[in-house]
């Protein structure tokens, strides 16, 4: 007899539909799967066999062979054994074949026949739901994630960031994910014998987050310039380069940059939970609520920078999509890993090639960049010396390639904080603040591009910056003037207008006039230092 289940695979962040055959025949004992399954899955025989037989059902003493479809795609992950043990013992005729039939299942089975989580659960569970399914058992420790489809109401207003309350969500009434300790506890429900509750999200817990805002702008003392500039940066999304002596505050500034960026809306939320879910760190939360902070070591690898891996999972540039990348010791990273950011920071995404199939992950973040003006730290600091030599400093800072350096928008000098400053009791800006006006700003821009997915002025193409980036006659004199003097590159000249832009859409002006253009010019330090 010929039985068949659904379960997904796996290819970057999306998941595919696999459909689980099972035939059972008369022959030598013994249970093969074939349509390319790596080693996982071929170890799945051992673990569904002995899942079956101690939970209470006999195993077959006949030939099993399960195909799994398309054959032609290769199956990674333990999330096959469910489905196949539920082949099986519908083959035998201990479960409903037809109603095994039309769900989705995925898991890992224990010895025992628990069944335990697997990554990517999130996007499994989008292609099931797209795909037309209604129902789909997952393992108990992953129906929260996967349990955001569920929800029916839009996201939940909240007064501080204004965002409205309803029509951000998509609706997911007819799909309903349903938790499972164990493979009985399938079995029956396939039988109809028992019930398997149905997990649904509450929209009001949904966006909670429980993780307190201890870190705000205001424990920095003083950097008013290097403030404003992170300000323009997280307006923009556009990416920062500091540069300042040892204790400058640089890290401080930059593992606050998060507080001040808008909220993640419902689509940008499940886009970062996805990215996850796949690389198995949702650890059962229904939905990744604020934007990530991630500070690799300067020692990461290639693969942990933009994903790879014998087994590809995302790099942290994929971690911190739609949130921030901090590289603390930007120069210290090694000069073959710090130009594999060349493809994230132009395009959104990354590739990863193989001889087989290439994968795609999504890699839209603000990077921020910290470093020293030099080794020692001290070029240029006025009361203590620096103990480099010319040849030190300029082999220090080619560190970072021209082709980077250009795709980077504003670079930020972070000077010495001054005694005064430090004992300074004056109270200075808060996140709370700051994100307000970031927050109106991003709203001009996502009225200004409604139907294109671009989400700040950063990722804005030549064609809207010759529609929305226009200069007067004063400005563009004086612009050409810059570029002239700077030597800067086509690529620099874009991103100078994008800040520019920014800078008026924090003011809420319609139009770029001369002091926002001046202020974006500014931004260019190095290129004025010839760096």
């Amino acid at each position: 007899m010929i039985a068949k289940t659904s379960t997904c695979s796996l290819l970057g962040i999306d998941a595919i539909l696999v459909e689980v055959e099972v035939d059972i025949a008369s022959g030598l004992p013994g249970l093969s799967v074939v349509g390319l399954p790596d080693n996982i899955v071929k170890e799945s025989k051992d673990r569904v066999k002995a899942a079956i037989q101690n939970s209470g059902y006999p195993f077959p003493f006949e030939r099993i062979t399960v195909n799994l479809a398309p054959a032609a795609l290769k199956k990674e992950g333990a999330g096959f054994d469910l489905p196949i043990a539920v082949g099986i013992l519908a083959a035998m005729g201990l479960v409903n074949a037809d109603k095994a039939a039309k769900m989705v299942f995925c898991g890992e089975l224990a010895l025992d026949g628990r069944v335990k989580p697997v990554a990517g659960c999130l996007p499994m569970a989008i292609r099931a739901r797209d795909s037309g399914y209604t129902d789909m058992v997952l393992p108990a420790d992953n129906a929260r994630e996967a349990a955001v489809l569920t929800q029916t109401g839009g996201r939940p207003a909240r007064e501080a960031d204004g965002q409205p309350g309803s029509g951000d969500s998509p609706p997911g009434a007819s799909f309903s994910v349903r938790p499972a300790n164990h493979l009985s506890e399938v079995v029956e429900y396939c039988n109809g014998r028992s019930e398997l509750p149905v997990l649904k999200t509450d929209p009001n817990t949904l966006w909670r987050v429980d993780v307190a805002e201890d870190l705000d702008f205001e424990d920095v003392k003083g950097q008013e310039h290097a403030k404003r500039g992170l300000e323009v940066a997280a307006a923009g999304n556009h990416n920062v380069l500091m540069i300042g002596p040892p204790g400058s505050g640089k890290t401080m500034l930059a593992q606050r940059v998060s507080g001040i960026l808008p909220p993640l809306s419902f689509e940008e939320a499940l886009e970062t939970s996805t990215v996850y879910s796949v690389a198995g760190l949702l650890n059962n939360t229904p939905l990744i609520a604020r934007r990530q902070f991630r500070a690799p070591h300067h020692s990461i690898s290639d693969a942990g920078l933009v994903g790879g891996g014998q087994i590809p999972k995302p790099g942290e540039v994929s971690l911190a999509h739609n949130g921030v990348l901090f590289l603390d010791e930007f120069p210290e990273f090694r000069r073959n890993v710090i130009d594999l950011l060349r493809q994230p920071l132009e395009g959104g995404q990354v590739t990863i090639a193989r001889a087989a199939i290439a994968l795609t992950y999504p890699a839209r973040f603000m990077l921020i960049g910290a470093m020293n003006p030099c080794p020692c730290g001290y070029s240029g600091d006025p009361v203590r010396p620096c103990s480099c030599s010319p040849a030190t400093v300029t082999r220090y800072r080619g560190r970072i390639s021209g082709p980077i350096l250009d795709r980077i928008d504003l670079h930020i000098e972070v000077p010495a904080v001054k005694y005064e400053q430090l004992r300074s009791e004056g109270q200075a800006e808060k996140s709370a603040c700051v994100r307000e006006r970031v927050t109106k700003a991003r709203r001009i821009q996502l009225e200004r591009f409604p139907d294109e997915g671009i989400y700040s002025n950063s990722q804005m193409r030549p064609k809207h910056l010759k529609k929305f980036c226009r200069l007067d006659e004063a400005g563009q004199s004086m612009f050409d003037k810059a570029v002239r003097q700077l030597g800067l590159s086509a690529r620099a000249y874009h991103r100078i207008l994008k800040v520019a832009r920014t800078i008026a859409d924090l003011e809420a002006s319609e139009n770029i006039g001369s002091v926002h253009l001046l202020e974006a010019i500014q931004y260019r330090s190095l290129d004025r230092k010839m760096f």
